[in-house]
């Protein structure tokens, strides 16, 4: 195999650019490998590096800033038989430096050829996060108070096993990518070159500079001993392999008449503890009994255990496309977290709408119908009142039926906890 480049994207670099050499170097590699454009993936990144996707006939995926290694994971996890190279500028390393970090704990089977020229070429020389500190960059002073990293010993603390040093002039550089790429884990090499279009513009540095700074560093062999250990997507693979499989989702057959046609919409209002969520599920599975289609969404702050609890359902004989609801059919009022957080609606709802409103929950004024239940009289918990809710709706037939709410308790529970359902349901029903 003569090379891989694609001859109608030549490379287009700036005249004296390392990124070319890089550019012929890792062409070499690969088809030195006997490797097929099929059977190689170049994931690219943002910046000058971004470009060398472009000029491959491989596959290739080009993404955002600083997350070449996140989408080049996902293609090796999904295809462990490509080989996946990841080209990366010092920009691109800086900004996604968690998901480098992230990459080296899994240690999984990519190589990151980062092409360092200690400087943003693309966007106007400013600092990136390997710039020495006596540069002079086009971002003024900032790179004299940050201290640049040194890729290789990060990566290596953080589990990468394989780190290599290079310079893009030494003479050994196909043999050294070849060497990171047939590696069985994540390899990463830190690819040192000249920027001439910015950085070298104020900055004296020479291939013979870079190879002088390179025979200073400490060797890095230590960490291929420390951080040794089965490559990532076969380690997953075994321990998947040893679980159960994953049984076939449960399917829900129509067995049931819906009360009404066409689109119907619901928002269940309260707080949290009160089961809003569930109660919500359990519409959309009783709709699923009735053969309709079914949406939710759900709406609560963070704080989880205290605040509002809204859930949003939609059910409809065709497929739902838009899932947003400005005038619902049915509005379960349940708790004033929940009112506040929906205040806006009350005044948009039509006359057709029907409100269930639990007894002291003040809401806003509105044209719908509202209709007040007196959970307290029932004997009913606050966490039973969206069920107690669903349970009105089903005896007054509207949006379900009581076939169908029992069906959807069938699926949802079991044993003890179906039958307290039950009772609730029935409770609420009078």
């Amino acid at each position: 195999m003569d090379s891989l480049l694609n001859s109608s994207r030549p490379p287009v670099f700036c005249p004296g650019c390392a990124h070319e050499r890089v550019v012929r170097a890792l062409d070499q590699a690969l088809t030195g490998m006997g490797l097929s454009g099929e059977q190689v993936v170049i994931v690219t990144d943002i910046g000058c590096s971004g470009l060398f996707d472009t000029f491959f006939n491989t596959h290739a995926f080009h993404g955002l800033h600083g997350r070449a290694l996140t989408y080049a994971t996902g293609i090796k996890m999904a295809r462990p038989d490509l080989t996946v190279i990841v080209t990366m500028g010092d920009g691109g390393l800086g900004i996604g430096g968690a998901h480098v970090l992230s990459t080296s704990r899994r240690n999984i089977d990519l190589t990151l050829l980062v092409l360092n020229n200690f400087n943003y070429g693309m966007t106007g020389g400013q600092c990136s996060s390997t710039t020495p500190q006596d540069a002079r960059v086009g971002s003024g002073f900032l790179n004299r108070i940050e201290r640049p990293v040194d890729i290789c010993e990060v990566a290596g603390a953080a589990g990468a096993a394989m780190m290599v040093r290079a310079s893009t002039y030494q003479k050994d550089l196909v043999d050294q990518m070849q060497s990171a790429i047939r590696f069985k884990g994540f390899s990463v090499m830190d690819i040192r070159g000249v920027c001439p279009g910015r950085y070298t513009k104020h900055n004296k540095l020479t291939p013979n500079a870079i190879e002088t700074e390179l025979s200073g560093f400490p060797p890095l062999d230590h960490y291929a001993a420390r951080n040794a250990r089965t490559e990532y997507g076969t380690a997953y693979r075994r321990e998947a392999a040893k679980l159960e499989p994953v049984p076939p989702p449960a399917r829900i057959h129509a067995e049931h008449q819906a009360p009404q046609s066409g689109r119907r919409e619901m928002v269940i209002l309260g707080s949290a503890g009160q089961r809003i969520l569930t109660a919500g599920e359990i519409l959309c599975l009783a709709g699923a009994t009735a053969g309709l289609h079914a949406t939710q969404k759900n709406d609560y702050p963070i704080t989880v255990m205290r605040g509002h609890s809204v859930s949003e359902m939609i059910l409809d004989e065709h497929e739902i496309g838009y899932t947003g609801i400005e005038n619902p059919s049915v509005v379960a009022a349940l708790a004033p977290e929940g009112v506040a957080r929906r205040k806006k609606m009350f005044a948009g709802l039509s006359a057709d709408t029907l409100v269930l409103a639990a007894a002291g929950v003040e809401l806003p004024d509105t044209p719908a119908r509202v209709e007040t239940i007196d959970f307290k009289a029932l004997k009913l918990k606050s966490p039973d009142r969206a069920l107690a809710a669903l349970a009105r709706l089903a005896e007054n037939r509207r949006m379900l039926t009581p076939e169908m709410l029992d069906s959807a308790l069938a699926l949802r529970f079991k044993g003890r906890v179906l039958e307290g359902a039950r009772y609730v349901v029935e409770t609420g029903r009078s």
